[in-house]
């Protein structure tokens, strides 16, 4: 079988990702928070963690004692080795996010705790329809100018799908505003978020075509005071490594109470009606 086209092109990202200025990692610093936040929550120490990341900087200076792995298509994780391992806001640049999702299982030990923090589909929601508006408008078609994000829905199966444990999936957005949009596209360069994909286009741009989609940005996605208005929605992925000691489903009619007891609700036959409520 053919292998599906990629859709990054790694040596743009890591290009990309060597601009990055730490200042504008401001969604890293949120996820942190976050993240962080969670771990709170979970009545245990973990003494082994790993963070799979693109932008090591921000999250070896918030977990000092984890070890931080590329996100690389392989990753640098041994099997079992891991009671925690956090991915780090870089699934949407996976060629393979099951596989992903996989190599950190196999490398968690049992019953520990995956996490993963990405951006979801409806980030930059704004810029994707005014960039579809104005390339129509200048040029007569699309091409590929912002990565594909996921559901929440379509992540979340991704848990079951790479045989974690409990698996839940939470969302979260927030907004920004801009002067315009030149500044938002400056600011996804310093964020080492620009064009990566491996099926962009490689002919320059007119500046037409940018020109266009900041007048169609403001006008369609205005804030207060002239400014324009993004949106960054953030998904949260969490599950664990499968352990005999986690509950487990029962197995249909093994049940050994009523419903109805529980509900203190009488039992009618199939097909009696319903007694007629009083007001």
């Amino acid at each position: 079988m053919s292998q599906p086209p990629a859709l990054t092109d790694r040596p743009a990202l890591h290009r990309n990702r060597g601009r990055t200025r730490p200042e504008a990692l401001f969604l890293h610093d949120h996820v942190i928070a976050q993240i962080q936040e969670r771990l709170g929550e979970v009545n245990r120490a973990f003494t082994a963690p790993a963070i799979v990341t693109g932008h090591p900087g921000p999250w070896a200076a918030a977990f000092p004692d984890a070890r931080i792995v590329d996100d690389a298509p392989v990753l640098d994780l041994d099997p079992g080795a891991h009671d925690l391992i956090v991915h780090a806001m870089a699934l949407h640049w996976a060629d393979d996010p099951v596989g992903q999702l996989v190599q950190c299982r196999t490398a968690l030990k049992p019953d520990g705790l995956f996490l993963a923090a990405c951006p979801g589909g409806r980030s930059l929601q704004e810029l994707r329809a005014a960039l579809a508006m104005a390339e129509s408008d200048v040029l007569g078609g699309l091409s590929p100018r912002v990565v594909p994000m996921g559901e929440i829905r379509d992540l979340g199966a991704l848990l079951q799908r790479a045989g974690l444990a409990l698996p839940v999936a939470d969302a979260d957005a927030m907004t920004a505003t801009y002067p315009d949009a030149w500044a938002l596209m400056r600011e996804l360069r310093a964020m080492g978020e620009g064009n990566a994909l491996a099926q962009r286009a490689r002919r320059p741009v007119p500046r037409a075509l940018f020109d266009r989609m900041a007048q169609v940005y403001a006008d369609h996605f205005p804030a207060d005071g002239g400014r324009i208005l993004a949106t960054f929605e953030l998904i949260y992925l969490t599950g664990w490594a499968p352990d005999a000691s986690q509950p487990q489903p029962l197995r249909p009619g093994s049940a050994t109470a009523r419903l109805a007891d529980a509900l203190g609700a009488r039992e009618r036959p199939a097909g009696e009606p319903a007694a007629p409520q009083r007001d």
